[in-house]
């Protein structure tokens, strides 16, 4: 299997590391460039790429807006967002785009690697710098405090226990793969749980359904 990535970053140096960087192997391999925001779109357009590797300040339009107008195109596209700006604002833009991930560019290069094979999997990952500040914020993604397990039974009394903490997982960005081994189900089991969730919670796919749970404080 081989992940097809667009990288979409202005800057040469940094685009030549983050080639350079997934160079010597099949796993993931960096397919198309882009400089600009509208190359991007055009050149996912063209390409359907698996990955679309995201910067946010592009000279023409934001990265952001990139990436929205690629979700538009293909409500199927799987972007991960890579900068070094940590702004509330530019947080909650990328999720409601439908970023799939928020990375900084701080991340190594293992971890990024796992962001990249996570989204491609399905599930969503957000930079654990992320969550805190939205919490302190108070901004509206994440509530300020978790939800009490008593009312997310009223809530959402359809959701079993296993169910809620498959949930749990999916947020944490872990693969089915994962979710089996850390639960100690078959993958299959996991993908099954999975399934119920998202039909569950009214969504159309796993990262949806994390988001979800993020916004009304199920996690």
């Amino acid at each position: 299997m081989t992940i097809n990535v667009l990288l979409v970053e202005d800057q040469k140096l940094i685009r030549v590391g983050l080639i350079s960087l997934f160079e010597g192997q099949n796993e993931i391999v960096v397919s198309y460039e882009a400089e600009r925001g509208k190359e991007a779109i055009e050149k996912y357009r063209l390409n359907k790429p698996d990955i679309v590797l995201m910067d946010i300040g592009l000279p023409d339009i934001s990265g952001i807006e990139a990436a929205k107008r690629i979700i538009e195109y293909d409500c199927k596209a799987k972007i991960v967002i890579l900068t070094a700006h940590l702004s509330e604002q530019e947080v909650l833009d990328a999720l409601h785009a439908g970023a799939c991930a928020y990375a900084l560019k701080d991340i190594n290069t293992d971890t990024l690697k796992m962001v990249i094979k996570t989204v491609y999997d399905g599930a969503m990952w957000l930079d654990p710098k992320v969550v805190p500040i939205l919490r302190e914020k108070n901004c509206g993604v994440i509530p300020p405090r978790q939800m009490s397990r008593a009312m997310f039974k009223e809530q959402h009394a359809n959701l079993t226990q296993r169910e809620y903490e498959v949930l749990k997982l999916v947020v944490e960005g872990l693969s089915n793969s994962e979710i089996a081994q850390e639960l100690t189900i078959s993958e299959h089991t996991a993908k099954a749980h999975v399934c119920n969730i998202i039909q569950k919670l009214v969504v159309d796919d796993r990262t949806q359904a994390a988001v979800k749970a993020l916004k009304e404080g199920l996690v």
